[in-house]
């Protein structure tokens, strides 16, 4: 019989949390996105709760603007390496650019961060929204490439990675002494790839891991990005916030798999989700207005910029409706605008209103008991709205320890989320296949036409 569908987690950790005021609690701990030991506490925590994944988010330049946990951060897959030898069972997944990388070195950290890992690591691709600029000038370019232009490189790039993660069989390193061969040749494969954006001979300097390649994890909500991912996503996190949205987003981006000779199961989508648990309904709200009450108010107006790019707000007050603002078709990250967009059309709020929504990524119904909590997730995966969630909490660890402790028991009771890890790597974790080398196949045939 087929294994019995299961709620997927995944941790977002960054520093104190994802409320841009969370470091303001007296509670909070200074230089967080800094302190290995701290994060180390976050991931094993994480793990005590089965969680499938550790994700480590990245950016390639901050500002006055930037989200105060990110301004003093780690480089991610530095990090990764790191809490691979604090945990033993929880996947490992940082972000990195397919526009401000190289496809060999890129493939030489992910798969480096494979082996250290025993197989649990995963390469969130991200083709790097920059709405300020700001990226650009950080790597010697005067304009960002432009969204579709991106995607198309990324499509590429994620070839040419998988490709050079295919370098060597997974018995190529034969090593006998006696005979002095350290390696098999037949079993060594060059990738020799040419196309429109790369060139690249191979192959990689490391072998294959434990579970043949790190997982490929995505977020583009876009047309092309959600073509990029049904193509090549084993993973995708999504931020749609309303209920029939997400299940419409579900629905079209698994109606694409076929195309790609792909089924349902082979793609997973977690939703982001930021709730405060407490024992009582009261206690939840409480913590949501203390950090409401922490947030300065040109804090909030920034962190609008974030989302609908470079906008002068001293020209507004806070009671200004958002609508007779005019914010920037950029060329960032679509979805965000696009969700902003609707959600000023459908709520009219006025600007205070506005960054009073999006602070921390609360969700109304996600402020309350661990059985209210539970209530929702649940809904959201029996209803194929998600495979799972991307918990991002408003406040590290706090919000973390509440969920493992309070949320997670509900869900296995109701059968909804695994006991125990029943394997070692993150494709077992997320129920995928070892993935085949593609270059020995291509090889091997090759040599068949040849003779």
């Amino acid at each position: 019989m087929p294994q019995k569908r299961q709620i997927h987690l995944s941790a977002y950790l960054v520093g104190t949390g994802i409320h841009v005021a969370s470091w303001r609690l007296p509670e909070a701990r200074k230089n967080a996105s800094i302190d290995i030991d701290y994060y180390k506490y976050l991931a094993q925590t994480a793990e005590r709760g089965k969680f499938d994944i550790a994700f480590i988010a990245d950016s390639l330049a901050v500002n006055e603007d930037s989200h105060p946990n990110i301004l003093n951060r780690f480089e991610p897959t530095t990090l990764l390496a790191a809490l691979a030898g604090a945990t033993s069972k929880i996947g490992l997944v940082a972000t990195a650019s397919t526009t401000y990388h190289e496809p060999y070195n890129l493939a030489r950290l992910f798969a480096s961060v494979d082996h250290i890992s025993n197989g649990r690591a995963g390469w969130n691709v991200v083709t790097t929204g920059d709405a300020t600029g700001e990226t650009g000038r950080n790597f010697s370019r005067t304009e960002h490439v432009e969204h579709d232009h991106r995607y198309e490189r990324a499509e590429e790039f994620i070839d040419v990675v998988q490709g050079l993660w295919d370098s060597w069989e997974d018995d190529a390193f034969v090593q006998d002494k006696e005979t002095g061969v350290f390696f098999d040749p037949a079993k060594m494969h060059r990738l020799n790839y040419k196309g429109t954006y790369y060139s690249v001979q191979g192959p990689l300097n490391i072998g294959r891991s434990r579970q043949g390649q790190p997982v490929i994890v995505q977020a583009g909500a876009s047309e092309p990005g959600q073509r990029l991912a049904a193509r090549t996503a084993e993973v995708v996190f999504s931020h749609v916030k309303d209920f029939e949205r997400a299940k419409a987003f579900y629905k079209s981006l698994k109606s694409k798999l076929p195309d790609y000779g792909r089924t349902p199961d082979q793609l997973h989508i977690l939703q982001g989700i930021s709730p405060i648990v407490a024992d009582t309904q009261e206690e939840a709200e409480a913590i949501h207005r203390k950090l409401h009450d922490l947030l300065l108010p040109e804090q909030g107006l920034r962190f609008l910029s974030g989302y609908l790019g470079k906008v002068d707000f001293s020209r507004y007050s806070l009671d200004t409706p958002a609508a007779e603002v005019e914010f920037p078709q950029d060329n960032g990250i679509q979805s965000h605008f696009e969700w902003m967009t609707e959600l000023i059309r459908k709520q009219n709020p006025t600007l205070r209103e506005l960054y009073a929504l999006l602070e921390g990524g609360a969700n109304r119904e996600l402020i309350g008991t661990p059985a209210q909590i539970a209530d929702v997730l649940e809904k959201w995966f029996v209803e194929e709205a998600a495979d799972g969630f991307m918990f991002i909490a408003p406040v590290l660890p706090q919000g973390l320890e509440a969920f493992v402790d309070k949320v997670i028991p509900i869900l296995q009771e109701r059968g909804l989320y695994r006991q125990d890890y029943e394997g070692d790597t993150l494709r077992e974790h997320l129920g995928l296949e070892k993935p085949y080398n593609r270059l020995a196949v291509r090889d091997r045939a090759l040599s068949e036409v040849e003779s």
